[in-house]
Order: C-alpha cells, then sequence, then structure tokens
C-alpha cells in the first residue's frame, strides 16, 4: 500500500514560501488558484500553501525529546541519507536560509538513531528534516 499525507499550512506569501521550498529545498510546485493557495510535492506529499494573515500564522512552544527541545507544532519529512545531506548542504551554503535546530544525532547508538535538523520557512513554519539509521525502526515498536 502506497500512502501519502496532505498538509495545509498558513503562508504570509505564496510566492515567497514556493521559493522556498521548490528552487531552495528542490520540491516541485503542483495544482494551484492564483493568490489562494499552491500545492507543493513535498517528496511525495501534498503540502498546500494558503494564502494567511498574521493572525493565521503559527506560534510555537518547545517540547524535549530525547536530546533536544523541538519546535512545537512542526511538520517533518524523513528523508534517505543522500537526501538529507543534500539538503543539509544548501543550507549550510545559505546566505539567506539558516538552521532553527542545527544538525544532531538524536537516540545516538541506538535502534532509532537519526539525524536531524529544523528550519523555518519565510512565514515561520517549523520543519524537522531527518535521516533514519534504520528506517524500519520508526514503525517496531518492539525495540
Amino acid at each position: 500500500m502506497s500512502s501519502r499525507f496532505h498538509l495545509a499550512i498558513p503562508v504570509k506569501s505564496i510566492d515567497e514560501s514556493k521559493e522556498f521550498y521548490c528552487e531552495f529545498l528542490g520540491c516541485e510546485e503542483g495544482n494551484f488558484e492564483e493568490g489562494k493557495w499552491q500545492d507543493i510535492n513535498f517528496w511525495g506529499n501534498e503540502l498546500t500553501l494558503h494564502n494567511a494573515g498574521e493572525e493565521e500564522l503559527t506560534h510555537s512552544h518547545r517540547h524535549h525529546v530525547d536530546m533536544g527541545n523541538v519546535c512545537v507544532p512542526h511538520f517533518g519529512i524523513h528523508l534517505s541519507n543522500n537526501d538529507f545531506q543534500e539538503v543539509k548542504q544548501r543550507i549550510i551554503n545559505s546566505e539567506e536560509y539558516s538552521f532553527l535546530d542545527a544538525p544532531y544525532l538524536r537516540f545516538k547508538g541506538g535502534y532509532r538513531e537519526q539525524e536531524t535538523f529544523f528550519i523555518r520557512d519565510p512565514s515561520g513554519n517549523a520543519i524537522e528534516i531527518k535521516t533514519m539509521k534504520v528506517p524500519e525502526s520508526l514503525w517496531d515498536t518492539n525495540s
């Protein structure tokens, strides 16, 4: 079974956000309604950017998870190690975008070890990008 998620998020500017997700992160644009919403192919998942006012933009807090205090709310993606390293390097080389939380290993040395980092899009939405040492560990509740 092949499943995809759909997530709709508020953005202050569709054009600015489209540039971030497509030109910077390397995603592809999809369907849209001019000035209202824009679909993004977020590594095979449907991310919809909705034009929003300041009052609709997300405010976050921190929640402790293993070795870090992660932003909540956030959304994220699990990438292959090659894709993860490519996106990480793009951020390192960027003069415009930087890490919200720099790359680090979580659950270090364990079955669920993962390298992760956080970045904010131009509207302040927090995104976690990670790669799993053992991708199947995500669904294995016995270890």
